[in-house]
């Protein structure tokens, strides 16, 4: 049976790397996969899944008015597909996650997820809500904070390297505008929490 999965994390866990490495398992062994990842982000060129390591793979891409379930049949029209991979999953509007849910039910395709779970303000990614609400199977890509706990957040900095709280929830960029980080130095990084401490 087929499975929606969604392979979460916060920025530079290392998501590419595992998709382009499980995408890889499945060409080795002979079998098709269809890649897609977002068409906002093209940082390592257009229509490209790539990982810090230097490995990538040419996808094709998804807007946000694009219908999956349509791209994926119309895929599936120049042959079978043993898997589908999503690239920046946290892009996906909840509709298109409904319509990958249609294309693991209906097309019995497996469909892999990979994208950021929350946004620079701690925020779900519209996206990414979809998916933990949806997915057959979650599995958390885990990276460190600079302090060696684990990291659950995304604090963004501005062009000066101040951390910033507000803005838009979409901007892509790297090392150079995001930090991973353990909730609480998070919290100390974006002021976040202070007005909430209970006082003793």
């Amino acid at each position: 049976m087929a499975k929606l999965y969604f392979h979460y994390s916060t920025m530079n866990a290392g998501k590419s790397t595992l998709l382009l490495q499980a995408a890889y398992n499945y060409q080795e062994g002979g079998m098709r996969t269809y890649l897609l990842t977002s068409r906002s982000d093209n940082r390592s060129g257009p229509a490209r899944i790539a990982s810090r390591i230097g490995i990538g793979q040419q996808a094709d891409t998804f807007g946000p008015d694009d219908d999956l379930y349509i791209k994926m049949a119309k895929r599936l029209e120049q042959g079978n597909i043993a898997c589908a991979f999503v690239d920046e999953a946290q892009f996906l509007s909840p509709e298109q996650v409904w319509q990958l849910t249609q294309v693991v039910d209906d097309l019995n395709v497996p469909v892999m997820c990979y994208g950021l779970r929350v946004d620079f303000r701690g925020a779900l990614f519209p996206g990414s809500a979809a998916l933990l609400a949806l997915a057959d199977e979650m599995r958390e890509v885990r990276t460190i904070c600079h302090c060696g706990k684990k990291a659950t957040m995304v604090a963004r900095r501005d062009t000066e390297g101040n951390f910033v709280t507000d803005g838009d929830q979409v901007q892509i960029g790297g090392n150079e505008t995001y930090v991973s980080l353990c909730r609480r130095h998070w919290k100390e990084a974006t002021d976040n929490g202070r007005s909430t401490r209970t006082e003793l």
